[in-house]
């Protein structure tokens, strides 16, 4: 399948590791012209060595300043922007009484407004080409709650209410908006919260992974590689009647129907 991406311009929002490296990875492989961005400088010079051409910058997508230099440094360097991967270390995890005002407000900076800066930035380019792709990292959870994550179960729904909405006032533009939900899987953040769950609950890690996955019908976590290829073909013209949708990558994790 041709997936008709090469030499589109594409940026990945917190593109250093995991996820939105993966994407970033699999964009490149296609052809696509590659910016990532991320707050930590190792990681971006890291990552932008395994995407020969690629363009790394430095920035903190909670800060709108950071986003609108980012966005602007990638349509000067490389184009304007055809393909934006919203995507976001989640908020901290916790229940509701360990949560305060300033986490609630971080939250929403980090998951919701991330994205939404980011994309009213990108859109005139997009209406003026008439061809946009907008993709979501998201989570499972806005299927299927996770316990313990108090601030990600609310803002991430937040997230997929605005795309949705989204996707209806821009398709007339050929613009198309959608939604990546990853299941459990192997990066350096579910790393920190599978330690986090396993102190709490008093028990290894390799315990709690055993119980996690025991829920899962493929019996495994999932690898970032794996939610990236459809992020990817999101992107690409091969998805072009494809808009509004929220799709988890699983394992089968999510029982329900819809």
């Amino acid at each position: 399948m041709k997936l008709g991406i090469e030499g589109r311009v594409a940026l990945v929002l917190a593109g250093s590791d995991g996820i939105g490296l993966a994407t970033a990875q699999g964009l490149h492989e296609e052809g696509a012209k590659v910016a990532i961005c991320a707050r930590n400088r190792q990681r971006l010079v890291e990552a932008a060595q395994t995407m020969p051409g690629s363009l790394a910058l430095q920035a903190d997508v909670m800060n709108k300043a950071d986003i609108d230099a980012v966005v602007a440094d990638v349509a000067n360097a490389l184009g304007p922007i055809d393909i934006l991967i919203n995507n976001a270390g989640g908020p901290r995890a916790g229940a509701l009484e360990s949560l305060y005002d300033e986490d609630w407000q971080a939250a929403f900076d980090l998951t919701l407004m991330s994205a939404v800066r980011a994309t009213q930035l990108v859109l005139p380019a997009m209406r003026e080409k008439r061809w946009g792709r907008i993709i979501n990292i998201s989570s499972y959870g806005v299927k299927h709650p996770v316990p313990g994550l108090s601030l990600s179960n609310s803002i991430r729904p937040a997230v997929l209410g605005w795309a949705k909405t989204l996707a209806d006032q821009v398709a007339c533009d050929n613009i198309l908006v959608n939604t990546v939900c990853p299941g459990w899987t192997r990066t350096a953040r579910m790393d920190t919260l599978l330690a986090q769950r396993a102190e709490k609950e008093e028990l290894s890690e390799s315990d709690l992974q055993g119980t996690i996955t025991r829920d899962i019908p493929l019996g495994r976590m999932g690898e970032a590689d794996e939610i990236a290829a459809l992020a990817v073909f999101l992107a690409s013209d091969a998805a072009s009647y494809i808009t509004g949708t929220a799709i988890q990558v699983d394992g089968g994790l999510v029982r329900g129907l819809m």
